[in-house]
């Protein structure tokens, strides 16, 4: 059986490499099933050029692996009719995060003929032998899939307990060189990066989040060392982006991660995701020691009222003792506020944009974001229940037009004051961000000719 994994061209001009599809192809691999990787992100071919391809390369199924978002869902349809548009069509499997919370919608959308609903590993084996066999898919635990113009939707299949026990993801299919060129918070031109997981899952439920996943699964520290050494040795990787949704689980994991970092002398940079409940002077001071550079922080508001809303079980006094913390250990910040949630106003935005305005060091170039109620999000169902939103098909074909603006209004604003605010807010906050490069660049120029600095470079934008 000869299967096609699609990787989906989303614009950048360095792609972040596709962990979750690679972990789906190292699985398929393993069952000695033949894959093939079809990169229209890095060639950037239009999307009838797929078309083409199955018409001229014969493949038995072809998938697509999607995360929620505008520009995924429309980027999904006009990928699902270039196969469907192919003479000789193999069996269409999607899925991810995007379609797993509304796998009949997805469905009937793009033709495909099964969803995978959450974690796919054993779910995709189990699938491909029931079609390799011709047999009824109903008992195959986590699918959705058509039955002519009906959708029958499975039971969910249980979460894979050890995830060490998942081969790591096929690199050698997939463009490394090509994917390790990204870009990421204190990257030398001489670094090499790439996303790796240490676990999976999340501990705490935000009602804006959508990633459907119970708990948290972490990986043992020597496992996730030996695959840091195999891309260091394989790929000369020198810089890991820890891509799960928490590294900062807790300060005992945190602290053992580091512990076992320290000890394996690899000496590679890392950022990853963290909690600010964790962000102690002493869990940081290991970080740093560890190669810790950057921790991207959900900050979400300065408003304890707003927190409480959004179940964020955090406190402003939370999040500036972590950020303060976090400054002075030398790692740098990421700043995550987005407005819009229930209760918000004009005064919660304030107090986002004046805590950003004092604390955000411009590692990274932040503005604040509508917050939108993806399907499978606590918000999303709110939205539903409170007539704000009428369905998946209101959400993906009438609401969710841009991640920069508004699509469903939790507030007493309407929508032209509210997108208003966000100029005002957004405004002050590039004009920061701008103002603080320009005065490192000036510095940069005094230290030239007023202090004749040889290693200078040149006034290059990299």
């Amino acid at each position: 059986m000869k299967i096609l994994l699609v990787v989906y061209d989303n614009s950048s001009y360095i792609h972040y490499f596709p962990v979750g599809l690679a972990y789906i192809a190292s699985i398929l691999r393993e069952k000695e099933y033949s894959v093939d990787i079809y990169n229209q992100d890095k060639e950037h071919y239009p999307d009838e050029h797929l078309t083409g391809y199955l018409n001229a390369n014969h493949y038995d199924v072809v998938g697509i692996s999607v995360v929620g978002g505008y520009y995924q869902y429309r980027k999904l349809l006009g990928l699902s009719k270039a196969i469907n548009n192919s003479k000789d069509r193999p069996f269409f499997i999607i899925g991810g995060h995007g379609p797993s919370p509304e796998p009949e919608y997805f469905l009937k959308k793009t033709g495909a003929d099964a969803v995978v609903v959450g974690e796919g590993e054993n779910t995709i084996i189990e699938l491909l032998k029931a079609v390799e066999n011709k047999s009824k898919l109903t008992n195959v635990l986590g699918i959705a899939y058509r039955i002519g113009e009906t959708v029958q939707v499975n039971e969910r299949r249980p979460l894979i307990k050890d995830i060490d026990s998942i081969p790591w993801p096929a690199y050698d299919l997939f463009p490394v060189d090509y994917y390790r060129l990204i870009r990421e918070p204190y990257a030398e031109s001489s670094d090499f990066v790439l996303p790796m997981l240490s676990g999976r899952g999340c501990p705490f439920r935000c009602n804006f989040c959508y990633r459907m996943d119970e708990g948290f699964r972490p990986r043992s520290t020597e496992a996730i060392i030996e695959e840091i050494k195999y891309l260091k040795n394989k790929y000369r990787i020198n810089y890991i982006e820890f891509a799960d949704e928490l590294l900062m689980s807790s300060e005992k994991r945190t602290m053992e991660l580091c512990e076992g970092f320290i000890k394996s002398d690899l000496g590679f940079k890392w950022f990853c995701s963290g909690r600010l409940n964790f962000a102690t002077p002493k869990v940081l001071s290991m970080m740093k020691r560890a190669g810790c550079v950057f921790i991207n922080y959900g900050i979400e508001s300065m408003d304890n009222e707003i927190l409480k809303n959004m179940n964020k079980a955090l406190n402003t006094d939370i999040i500036i003792s972590g950020i303060e913390a976090t400054l002075k250990s030398g790692i740098s910040p990421g700043f995550n506020i987005i407005f819009g949630n229930i209760g918000e106003n004009r005064e919660t935005l304030e107090k986002g944009v004046e805590f950003l305005l004092q604390y955000d060091d411009c590692s990274q170039r932040r503005t604040i974001r509508p917050v939108t109620p993806y399907p499978g999000s606590p918000l999303y169902y709110h939205a539903i229940k409170n007539g704000l939103l009428k369905d998946c098909a209101d959400f993906y074909e009438n609401k969710h037009v841009n991640s920069d603006l508004l699509s469903v209004n939790f507030t007493e604003m309407s929508d032209e004051e509210f997108h208003l605010a966000l100029l005002d807010a957004n405004s002050r906050l590039l004009k920061n961000y701008y103002q603080k490069q320009l005065a490192s660049v000036l510095n940069q120029a005094e230290g030239l000719y007023k202090k004749k600095n040889k290693q200078f470079r040149g006034f290059r934008q990299l």
